[in-house]
């Protein structure tokens, strides 16, 4: 499965309204609800927010990375949200996040929530990609960009 398989032109908001982690996390879900992808908006919010209180999902360089594995979150999906001016994310490098890739799934697959995980982790880790996105200016521009990258890192599987 690829990344931009589930995520979708419209499932990338830019710029998202939220300033804090907790709302830059809601605002991702309810878009995701509704397009029919997450069941229960509460429980969702809930499994994410519980998984950052293990461990920050803001991975540092402006990326945070929240996600979960829940019964209210059937399949695979993928969320995107900009903030050019920064969202506080308690982050590993204390950084404002910019840039926020909400992952939700189902629990009886571990194997690709890592694998997606993985995925994002990778071509995040890629200042060229993620300065083009910083510097979009529409959610097309966005996909069309991880689209490429992805093309080139990964084979089709």
């Amino acid at each position: 499965m690829r990344l931009t398989d589930i995520l979708l032109t419209e499932h990338i908001i830019l710029p998202l309204k939220a300033k804090q982690r907790d709302d830059a996390i809601k605002e991702l879900i309810n878009m995701l609800a509704e397009k029919d992808l997450i069941t229960d908006v509460e429980q969702a919010n809930a499994a994410v927010l519980e998984r950052e209180k293990l461990m920050t999902t803001g991975v540092g360089n402006g990326i945070g990375i929240p996600h979960c594995k829940d019964k209210s979150c059937p399949n695979f999906a993928v969320a995107l949200g900009i903030q050019p001016k920064g969202i506080k994310f308690e982050s590993i490098d204390k950084k404002d996040v910019k840039v926020v890739f909400l992952l939700v799934g189902p629990e009886n697959n571990p194997g690709m929530h890592i694998k997606l995980l993985s995925r994002i982790s990778r071509l995040m880790s890629n200042e060229e990609l993620r300065q083009g996105i910083l510097k979009s200016k529409d959610a097309q521009k966005i996909h069309d960009l991880i689209d490429e990258e992805e093309n080139y890192y990964f084979d089709i599987d």
